[in-house]
């Protein structure tokens, strides 16, 4: 992976390495992970495709970051069962609108807002308002945004 262009799909080689590293124990529960400079040099990746990788394991519950120490693994047992990511952020915003935070006829956070938050591409945002979109809970509306139904 050490070549000037990343190729397509290196932060997924990424994400099955560091995880077989982590449920094989090299990493046990409450270990340090090594930080980004020392993985970016190891994996000869950039920082935008490292960071995607291990924001997928942070979606899988693997990884923990804690202010002041960095990342930190979970345990496996306690993990998120594997899935999309966009899946996650679906469920996060249904589960809003059914506790009432997000209201009939409330605006839902944009794309941009959604891939800030969660650390996701655009893509993987757009992903999540479709589903919820197909669910019959909310509506878009072209040029002013996503609304709950």
């Amino acid at each position: 992976m050490g070549s000037n262009a990343t190729p397509w799909g290196a932060y997924k080689a990424i994400t099955d390495a560091l995880r077989r590293r982590i449920t094989e124990g090299e990493f046990p529960p409450g270990a340090s992970l090594p930080s980004e400079a020392v993985l970016r040099a190891e994996y000869g990746v950039a920082r935008n495709t490292l960071r995607r990788a291990l924001a997928d394991l942070e979606g899988e519950g693997l990884l923990i970051t804690m202010p002041g120490r960095g990342r930190v693994t979970s345990s496996p047992e306690h993990a998120a069962p594997p899935g999309p990511i966009f899946r996650r952020i679906s469920v996060d915003l249904r589960a809003a609108i059914e506790r009432g935070e997000l209201q009939q006829g409330d605006g839902l956070p944009s794309e941009a807002a959604l891939t800030e938050r969660y650390g996701v591409s655009r893509w993987t945002a757009r992903q999540a308002l479709i589903e919820l979109e197909g669910a019959g809970l909310i509506e878009t509306y072209h040029g002013k945004g996503r609304f709950v139904k």
